[in-house]
C-alpha cells in the first residue's frame, strides 16, 4: 500500500482483536459441535490479513504468537502430535482421545484431549496460511513499494 487508510488503521485495532476471540470461541465450542481447530484458525488468519492490510505484511507476521508463521505452525503440529500421547500411558493406540471432567464445585467442566489436539490445528492453520498470505500480500507490497510509513510519508 503507498497511501495510509486512517479509517483502516484506527478500526483494524478493535476489529483484529474481536475476530481472534470469534476464532477462539470457534475453536472451542468445536470439539463438541461443529467449528474446531480447521475453522478457528482460517477465522484467525483473516485477522491477520487484515493487519497487514492496514498496515503491512511484516508487521501482521510481528503481531502473530511466536513472531513468526513457519514458528506458529511447527509448534501447532507439535502440540497436535503431542495430544495423542496420553493414549499410550493408558494403553490404548495413539490419538484415542480421552474424555474426563474437571469438578468446580456447582458444576463440572468436561475436558478431553480433542481440545488440544484442535488448539494444534488451530495454530498451524493459523501459521501455515497467514504465511501463504503474508508471502502473497508482501509481494504486492515490493511492487507497490512498500507502505507510508516505511518512507516517511506517515
Amino acid at each position: 500500500m503507498n497511501k495510509r487508510v486512517v479509517i483502516l488503521e484506527s478500526i483494524s485495532h478493535p476489529l483484529y482483536w474481536a475476530i481472534l476471540a470469534a476464532s477462539v470461541w470457534v475453536l472451542l465450542r468445536g470439539h463438541n459441535e461443529p467449528g474446531g481447530g480447521f475453522i478457528g484458525g482460517l477465522v484467525a488468519v483473516s485477522a491477520s490479513v487484515l493487519w497487514a492490510v492496514a498496515y503491512n505484511s511484516d508487521a501482521a507476521a510481528r503481531r502473530l504468537p511466536l513472531g513468526s508463521p513457519v514458528r506458529l505452525a511447527a509448534w501447532g503440529v507439535g502440540i497436535a502430535a503431542m495430544s495423542g500421547v496420553p493414549a499410550f500411558w493408558l494403553g490404548t493406540s495413539y490419538l484415542t482421545h480421552i474424555w474426563g471432567a474437571i469438578p468446580l464445585g456447582f458444576t463440572e467442566v468436561a475436558v478431553s484431549t480433542v481440545l488440544v489436539f484442535d488448539l494444534g490445528v488451530y495454530l498451524t492453520v493459523w501459521g501455515a496460511l497467514a504465511g501463504y498470505a503474508l508471502s502473497l500480500l508482501s509481494l504486492g507490497e515490493s511492487v507497490d513499494g512498500g507502505d507510508a510509513t516505511e518512507q516517511g510519508k506517515a
